[in-house]
């Protein structure tokens, strides 16, 4: 039994370090491309294949881009918020008509099909929420998308929805990069993503209690 058991967990260990392997070998490839003289069409590339499939976020590639011509901060910013909803409608067509060969995996890569059940039981009521708040933070965006598709939520909602909380990450990004510079970047890095997701919660929370109050 204890065989099978230390079998069992080097298999998962050896799976485990293939996957950060393959993460890593991404991550560099992405920064690899960032650097070239095709970086804007990497940073719409990237920022279009992230919002349904894609594991490394545009952000790694939009940071040191502003950082490199901070003039064209909110032109790489619109850029990447244009690309990106773009890439999140091609999640919610996986969703609406890909979701057993395409969706399905996708999530189940991730490990998030219990926040995706929750989210579809949720949907009818707070649809637009749920994609503007995760737009915002850290929570795959993907995942919204394609759960977007699969509870056919209208899709100009999600749009609306799509396109006021990408830009708000984006451009929010690229002011503080444009306006700090180097001294910000690794705030940004780590904790812009949890400041947001708790902004987002405070105002929610504050339309609740008004709702309740008044």
């Amino acid at each position: 039994m204890a065989s099978c058991y230390e079998a069992r967990r080097e298999r998962n260990l050896s799976a485990s370090a293939i996957g950060a392997q393959m993460l890593q070998g991404l991550y560099d490839l992405t920064i690899r491309l960032g650097a070239s003289r095709h970086a804007v069409w990497a940073l719409a590339a990237v920022a279009f294949i992230e919002s349904s499939f894609f594991p490394i976020p545009p952000d790694i590639l939009l940071i040191p881009m502003v950082l490199a011509a901070r003039t064209r901060a909110w032109r790489l910013a619109a850029i990447c918020t244009i690309a990106s909803v773009a890439g999140g409608y091609f999640g919610y067509y996986i969703g609406l008509t890909l979701w057993g060969t395409v969706g399905e995996p996708v999530i189940d890569f991730y490990g998030m099909e219990h926040a995706f059940t929750v989210f579809t039981n949720k949907y009818n009521e707070l649809g637009a929420w749920i994609v503007f708040t995760f737009g915002v933070t850290p929570f795959p965006y993907k995942v919204v998308a394609i759960a977007s598709g699969v509870t056919q939520l209208d899709p100009v909602v999600f749009g609306l929805a799509s396109v006021s909380s990408r830009g708000l990450r984006f451009f929010l990004i690229a002011a503080l990069i444009w306006y700090f510079g180097p001294p910000i970047r690794a705030f940004v890095e780590r904790y812009l993503g949890w400041v947001a997701l708790a902004f987002i919660v405070l105002l929610v929370g504050g339309f609740v209690l008004i709702k309740f109050v008044v």
